[in-house]
């Protein structure tokens, strides 16, 4: 084995991770995730869909947040109208199928979105295929695109009204990045749904 391929410690790998939350603390501006979540409460209350997509472990990420928006983060309140995209193996499966797998997300943005709803796309790289059509057939329709991201965004950025880049070299520390935003994200979504105040 070599040193490069060394396990660190649990002490130093919980060390790095705070590090790298404390590089997003100090990159990601408080106002451009007010501007996200005004964006998904205003959608909500209009009864416009909040959309998720992601690929491998960001559409993980997609489902849990459904999940919590769907059900509940941390207080009673009404269930908000939260689809993930990546989680009716039947549509994915036969539309990848029988018409490819690239548009697999633009199909069912299509389906489910309104204009004035929100895309959230969860992505390390901003370069899948999918989720660049997903995010143009979300403009078309009048919606506005979140995106969270990692490396700048890639092919991605362009097409996100609002970009939060989370810091991090690989996947994984990007993906641990995003999933201490999604989970403030919902917490916030969830206590202005509650309360019916603005970030403002």
């Amino acid at each position: 084995m070599t040193i490069e391929n060394a396990p660190i410690s649990l002490s130093q790998y919980l060390t790095d991770s705070a590090t790298l939350l404390s590089e997003a603390a100090r990159k990601i501006p408080a106002e451009l995730m007010n501007k996200a979540v005004d964006s998904c409460v205003a959608a909500l209350r209009s009864g416009a869909p909040l959309l998720v997509c992601g690929n491998g472990g960001s559409a993980a990420d997609a489902m849990h947040i459904t999940g919590e928006l769907v059900g509940r983060f941390r207080r009673e309140r009404q269930g908000l109208r939260c689809i993930c995209l990546a989680d009716n193996p039947a549509t994915i499966t036969a539309w990848a199928n029988d018409v490819g797998y690239d548009s697999i997300f633009a199909r069912q943005v299509e389906a489910y979105g309104v204009k004035g709803g929100v895309l959230l796309l969860l992505t390390t790289s901003g370069q899948s295929p999918n989720l660049v059509l997903a995010a143009q057939k979300a403009h078309e329709m009048g919606m506005t695109n979140l995106g969270f991201t990692g490396k700048g965004g890639g092919a991605l950025s362009p097409l996100c009204d609002i970009q939060i880049d989370a810091p991090g070299n690989s996947t994984a520390d990007i993906q641990q990045v995003h999933i201490c935003l999604y989970h403030y994200l919902c917490d916030r979504i969830e206590a202005l749904s509650v309360t019916g105040l603005t970030n403002e």
